[in-house]
């Protein structure tokens, strides 16, 4: 079936001598893989692969067999052109890092529009915004509430924070029990909006600490979950 939508890309896989694997997720249909043929060559052709770069934003023609196969792509723009993802740094740190950890964390083949919304608003707000280095933190704790997974917050004011229920309890109940510096941390971003994260002062040791503990809750709550390689480039850059 021939579809025209919007879509995410999540990561690029050269295959082959000239062809890539691309991981999107689209607006239409969720996740979904396709094969470039001969784009690593070709000069001619309506696909280039510096569209396909981590959380591109594209508009795209493509036919979906919806057969458990890679799909095919007939034609495709960048609909929002980055203006400093590629260029800055830090975001390009972070770009890596969150297109690693969505391609672990997101799974599903069907239509998902509330966390493709989520997604493209998340890519566009780094974009244009300067105050970044705790960017990360908010987007992995409110990517959950897409997940099914997002932390009970009726009773934050309690001292533990249980990763394996995802609740605040009053005292710890298992080895997966926080507190201290943490759950303070946890407690702030909780309900937090990306236009209030300047408000949010972190030193580089709260910051390293609440990413371990946000990881780990990760890897309890979403099956075959995988600590992103780029974790250990991320953190030097924002310590």
């Amino acid at each position: 079936m021939r579809f025209t939508t919007e879509a995410i890309v999540i990561s690029s896989i050269k295959y082959g001598e000239a062809d890539v694997i691309v991981k999107c997720f689209t607006a239409s249909s969720g996740l979904k893989s396709y094969l470039l043929r001969n784009i690593l060559k070709s000069k001619r052709g309506k696909l280039r692969i510096a569209m396909f770069q981590p959380l591109t934003v594209l508009t795209m023609e493509a036919f979906h067999k919806d057969k458990g196969t890679l799909e095919r792509i007939h034609d495709a723009k960048v609909s929002y052109p980055l203006k400093t993802l590629q260029s800055d740094f830090s975001k390009t740190a972070i770009v890596f890092f969150i297109a690693d950890v969505l391609r672990y964390a997101i799974q599903e083949e069907e239509q998902n529009m509330p966390l493709f919304d989520f997604l493209k608003a998340a890519i566009i707000w780094l974009d244009t915004h300067d105050e970044i280095a705790n960017f990360h933190l908010l987007f992995l704790l409110n990517l959950t509430q897409y997940l099914g997974c997002y932390p009970d917050d009726s009773e934050k004011q309690l001292p533990f924070f249980n990763l394996l229920d995802g609740t605040f309890e009053s005292s710890s109940l298992n080895l997966y029990c926080h507190e201290g510096s943490k759950v303070q941390v946890l407690r702030q971003l909780l309900g937090t909006k990306f236009d209030r994260l300047n408000a949010i002062k972190l030193n580089q040791n709260q910051r390293a600490d609440f990413l371990t503990m946000l990881l780990q809750y990760y890897e309890l709550h979403l099956h075959g979950f995988k600590k992103p390689r780029s974790l250990s480039v991320l953190n030097t850059i924002f310590n």
